[in-house]
């Protein structure tokens, strides 16, 4: 029975996972999917190798230190992101773009060479392959006199693992909706769980890989707000690699994530290249693209998830809320 149990293989995860392995503490790892990573997910463009990230693209040195200390620690050369040249918004479908009077769009951010997902490839091989479970699905968390009992689904069976100590590295509107605790979670610590929204989880993201970077070559920044009735994507940016030489646009969808599921891959990239074309003209039609939604991810997105809030969420528990 190992002394700790960490359940979901995110980034959170898997920083828990190394730091009890550097302090020479025995623990196992489970995770539902069967990659590790969690919202962070790369996968690599055919077209011109580019690494593209279709979950964290971005971090902020200023505001987010232990992320930056992490991707310092692991060795990792950043670059900013490119804002360089017009800035493009498009308020109508039959007319031409206009150039804003913006100068910067993402307030210092940083990309990491090579992807998102080197953190993961990184992290993940500083730990030992047998304390790694991926395909194990977390049903039930049950305490015992000394030890906790927990139930995964794992190859169409239920697999029991008891532990000394459980860290639940999910999402909590995800445990609170799938998870059966034993004994119940008290009614106030249920409902801070379900008011806690899980960041991204009811959008999806494109990125769309091109031989050359043609909109640098024009001036712009690739930056790109769409405002009409019709917008498929209200937010473009640039997301070449640090050289520009691996070319790319990357773009977030404004659809809602029902209306999203209902639209065939291949109508979807028809929309897609539309309204890249309406922005960037014809060079823009000609691209691999890369598709990701995050509200179809049963491991990301719970049912509450599919709303987006009205608000920019905030996050954190104050004890009352536990308790």
């Amino acid at each position: 029975m190992p002394d700790t149990i960490i359940v979901g293989g995110g980034l959170c995860g898997l920083a828990l996972a190394q730091s009890l392995q550097e302090r020479g503490r025995d623990f196992m790892l489970y995770e539902a999917r069967e990659r590790m990573g969690g919202r962070i997910f790369s996968e690599r463009c055919r077209r011109n190798n580019l690494a593209v990230d279709l979950g964290p693209t971005w971090f902020w040195p200023d505001t987010q230190p232990r992320v930056t200390r992490l991707i310092s620690d692991l060795g990792f050369d950043t670059f900013a992101q490119h804002d360089q040249g017009g800035i493009l918004r498009l308020n109508t479908p039959d007319e031409k773009p206009e150039v804003m009077e913006l100068t910067e769009v993402h307030g210092g951010a940083r990309r990491v060479v090579g992807g998102m997902g080197r953190l993961v490839t990184a992290m993940t091989a500083q730990l030992p392959v047998d304390r790694l479970h991926l395909g194990h699905t977390l049903l039930s968390v049950e305490e015992d006199d000394d030890y906790v009992i927990l139930s995964f689904r794992h190859n169409e069976r239920v697999v029991q693992v008891n532990a000394r100590h459980v860290i639940l590295a999910l999402p909590p509107r995800l445990l609170e909706e799938h998870v059966r605790f034993d004994p119940p979670l008290n009614a106030s610590l249920r409902e801070a769980m379900r008011a806690t929204h899980t960041w991204m989880a009811d959008q999806a993201k494109v990125v769309v890989a091109y031989d050359q970077a043609f909109w640098r070559e024009s001036g712009q920044s690739g930056n790109a707000f769409v405002t009409h009735e019709q917008v498929v994507l209200p937010e473009i940016f640039d997301a070449c690699d640090a050289t520009g030489e691996q070319a790319a646009l990357g773009a977030f969808f404004s659809l809602p994530p029902a209306f999203r599921a209902t639209i065939p891959p291949a109508t979807m990239a028809l929309l897609i290249s539309s309204q890249l074309v309406q922005v960037f003209d014809l060079p823009a039609e000609d691209g691999e693209q890369h598709v990701h939604d995050w509200a179809q991810e049963a491991y990301t997105c719970s049912t509450l998830d599919r709303t987006p809030p009205s608000t920019h969420p905030e996050y954190g528990m104050s004890a009352a809320d536990i308790n």
